[in-house]
């Protein structure tokens, strides 16, 4: 146990705190035990003035340097001979500090525990310095403890300084090896470096830049001509030239109701020499809700490097993932980050919501849109189409369309020109209505044709009684057991299914169950 004596400040000074540990070293020498060898350690600071060194301690130790800040003590040179010459040569010249006063506890005579008393004291006289000698001597008494070279000794011994000295004295026994970093060849790349970079050169020639036509050069305030940058981005489908971009890339276009096999765009596909060549992109589909387009240029097999489409349903949070895309004009732009999200509900430019998106931190900037977003492995897992943010660029919140719907609406775009979607064939109030009719949960069925499978499966929609009250109609609250609280929800769940499947709906009409074969829109 730690004991701590303090004795009154009379002039109302600093008292620092003065630690000495005394170890004893009992070394023997022809048989003939010596006085035990005084080990002092862990430096504490002292206040700038004028320390008297007590005659008793000067015969114990002698005083080789004394500063404003501590007191650097040695062994009296007849001492350190009787030290062994190994550890001698360890130790070599090393100044010893005054640390705190080791001495036994009555109560406890552990022959390797040395316990410590603390003297405060704002001057080291002779009255004082009797207590810090009367200490030392209770601690030399007891010679048959086991304690040997601790604190200091320790550190004398491990301390890198220790083998520098000893080095640069000539010691034989300290050697001290060079170590020489790995040096990297110039120009050389981490594996996972040169991965990325495969991935990039293989995939680069599978995107394109799409301008749309109805944007034409203008003149700007200084009276020179102006061509307007890259729309977006877009990616080879086939090999028979289909290019799969973003609705809202070529919306002005697409606003002017062409007709389809009309040119809509300019295409520009990179060669394997590094030059763009540049084609007419005629329109074969569109989907605003989901916000996709499918161009057709005329291209040589050798331009058209389709890409490969990957899985987006077994896609986890946290895998890399790899957007490449023309943002600002500048063409095959790479940017790497990770999904950051799934099942994101996309506010796209095209003026509608888009569920089941990924989130990813990936930089997706303007002229990005219709790019493609890659996994690890270079598969096609999502085409790039907004940012959300408040300035128009990346703030590390991009989002992109899974290629499992990509993968669904495509080739109903190039066969068909539109979507064949499975629907009710029914009207359904958007939220806010239903809101205002007190609707929480579940999506409200407005209108119902008369000659609709709907209608002949007993669908009630929502009427007005004879005063003049609105009476609510059916209620969809699940589809298939997966639970439907609102239009954008049930929007999601028919996606899952073809023109001419069968699905049960649970309606909130005293909870009866209908099931019917959905008819397309």
């Amino acid at each position: 146990m730690v004991n701590t004596f303090k004795e009154r400040d009379v002039e109302a000074r600093p008292k620092p705190q003065i630690r000495m540990r005394v170890h004893d070293v009992p070394w023997t020498r022809g048989g003939e035990r010596v006085k035990p060898y005084l080990r002092l350690s862990h430096t504490l600071s002292l206040s700038n003035e004028s320390w008297g060194i007590p005659q008793e301690l000067e015969k114990e130790m002698q005083v080789i340097k004394a500063c404003d800040s501590r007191i650097h003590l040695l062994p009296q040179p007849h001492h350190r001979n009787q030290i062994p010459t190994q550890t001698r040569r360890c130790l070599g010249r090393r100044e010893l500090c005054i640390s705190s006063v080791s001495s036994p506890s009555e109560a406890q005579h552990n022959d390797d525990v040395v316990l410590a008393h603390s003297i405060s004291t704002p001057r080291i006289g002779r009255d004082h310095g009797n207590d810090l000698v009367e200490a030392i001597k209770k601690s030399s008494a007891f010679t048959t403890r086991r304690t040997l070279f601790t604190s200091v000794f320790m550190y004398s011994c491990y301390h890198p300084s220790r083998y520098l000295s000893a080095h640069a004295l000539g010691d034989p026994s300290v050697t001290i090896e060079e170590v020489t970093p790995p040096v990297y060849p110039s120009g050389g790349l981490f594996p996972s470096e040169e991965r990325i970079v495969k991935l990039f050169e293989k995939n680069t020639y599978a995107v394109v830049n799409i301008f749309d036509v109805t944007l034409r050069p203008q003149l700007n305030v200084t009276g020179m001509v102006e061509i307007p940058e890259g729309n977006g981005s877009g990616v080879v489908w086939d090999g028979q030239g289909h290019i799969v971009t973003n609705y809202h890339v070529i919306g002005n276009s697409l606003s002017r109701n062409p007709s389809r096999g009309q040119v809509v765009a300019r295409v520009n596909i990179l060669a394997s020499e590094g030059v763009q060549k540049n084609f007419e992109g005629t329109l074969i589909g569109a989907d605003r809700a989901k916000d996709l387009a499918v161009l057709k240029v005329e291209a040589s097999e050798e331009l058209l490097r389709p890409i490969k489409v990957g899985p987006s349903s077994s896609l986890r949070v946290g895998q890399q993932c790899l957007a490449i895309g023309n943002p600002f004009g500048f063409d095959h732009t790479l940017t790497v980050g990770v999904v950051s999200g799934l099942n994101r509900d996309i506010s796209s430019r095209s003026g509608v919501t888009i569920g089941g998106g990924i989130q990813t931190d990936a930089a997706i900037n303007p002229g990005n849109s219709g790019g493609p977003l890659l996994d690890s492995k270079g598969n096609l897992i999502g085409i790039n189409t907004a940012i959300f943010t408040s300035t128009g660029t990346s703030a590390g919140v991009g989002f992109a369309i899974p290629s499992s719907i990509v993968a669904k609406i495509i080739p109903q775009l190039i066969e068909f020109g539109k979507v064949y979607r499975a629907g009710l064939n029914v009207d359904i109030a958007p939220d806010l209505v239903a809101n205002q009719l007190n609707v929480r949960n579940g999506a409200l069925v407005l209108r119902v044709p008369g000659n609709s499978l709907a209608a002949k499966a007993g669908i009630l929609p929502t009427t007005r009684g004879f005063a003049g009250n609105i009476v609510l109609g059916d209620i969809i609250v699940a589809v298939d057991n997966k639970p439907v609280r609102s239009k954008a929800e049930l929007d999601r769940a028919l996606d899952d299914y073809n023109v001419g499947d069968k699905v049960l709906l649970k309606i909130q009409r005293e909870r009866e169950n209908l099931k019917w074969t959905l008819p397309h829109e």
